[in-house]
């Protein structure tokens, strides 16, 4: 017990000084500056070449949204997560000592170069985040809390961040062992992360882009706003593109639906009129007995 005592104190402090140092100190990698510098671009983009130009620059939930993204980057680790899943990465591992086993990698790609390690990883990672997306969908309970991140009314880069720390929680522990087992050689998928980022800031950036052929391989915004919509086909009503960073699994298991775009796409849930519009409200919510 004092050994995960003393990995959830070490976590806190050194966590924190981690956080101090990425705005303090940056280096080529910091994720604060460059996810500052990702959302400030896409946020240009959206000023000069918007999709609904109605649509204020300022649009609704801009700023609950942009407080979303600081919370769920940095200050949801800070609070505790980052201190409970080394704990339970440890546990994991002792765990797996009782049986005088070490890890479960099933198989190393280190041998491999760079550039695949981290395109096996992207792939990998994505098909799990695809399939934990539909679950949330399906699961009355799980919705609950997916709930949070289908109340924005207006779309814009920072929506992306606008979802429960709940979800956190259960991409990454049902993440954790399926990619530990490939063994990856690589310690910091930084590429790959901010890479997701991007992808994810587009998707629900005011954009009126697609990306041509690629469409069928990567999300975008045109595919993306239906995600949202708050119209759903007849026969599709626990949603349709669960893609996050690549759409090709939509494509590949027949969820993908696109139709001839108009430019008023309500998006939203069925009887969200009530739904709380702060950050506390929202981070409540799934909690109570009775939502939407």
């Amino acid at each position: 017990m004092e050994k995960y005592l003393n990995i959830l104190s070490n976590s806190f402090t050194g966590y924190f000084h981690y956080l101090v140092s990425e705005i303090t100190s940056p280096v080529w990698n910091s994720y604060f500056y460059w996810l500052l510098g990702l959302s400030l671009l896409i946020w240009l983009l959206e000023i000069i070449i918007p999709w609904r130009r109605n649509q204020k620059i300022f649009r609704k939930g801009f700023w609950l949204d942009s407080f979303y993204i600081l919370f769920n980057f940095f200050l949801f680790s800070l609070i505790g997560y980052n201190a409970i899943s080394n704990v339970g990465v440890a546990v994991f591992h002792d765990f797996l000592n009782l049986f005088g086993m070490e890890n479960v990698v099933a198989f190393k790609v280190q041998s491999y170069p760079v550039w695949a390690q981290l395109l096996i990883m992207l792939v990998i990672a994505d098909f799990i985040q695809w399939n934990v997306h539909r679950w949330l969908h399906k699961s009355d309970f799980l919705w609950k809390f997916h709930q949070v991140h289908h109340s924005v009314k207006e779309m814009g880069f920072g929506a992306q961040f606008r979802f429960h720390f709940m979800e956190t929680v259960i991409y990454k522990s049902l993440q954790y062992i399926p990619l530990a087992m490939i063994g990856f050689g690589i310690k910091d998928f930084f590429v790959v992360h901010m890479f997701a980022v991007l992808v994810g800031h587009l998707n629900h950036a005011n954009l009126r882009w697609d990306y041509g052929p690629l469409k069928y391989i990567l999300n975008n915004p045109k595919m993306h706003i239906w995600h949202h919509s708050r119209a759903l086909p007849e026969d599709r009503r626990n949603g349709v593109n669960f893609g996050l960073t690549l759409s090709l699994w939509d494509y590949i298991f027949r969820t993908a639906y696109v139709p001839d775009f108009t430019d008023d796409v309500k998006t939203g849930f069925e009887n969200d009129e009530d739904f709380p519009e702060t950050f506390w409200e929202q981070l409540k919510l799934p909690f109570k007995s009775k939502t939407n």
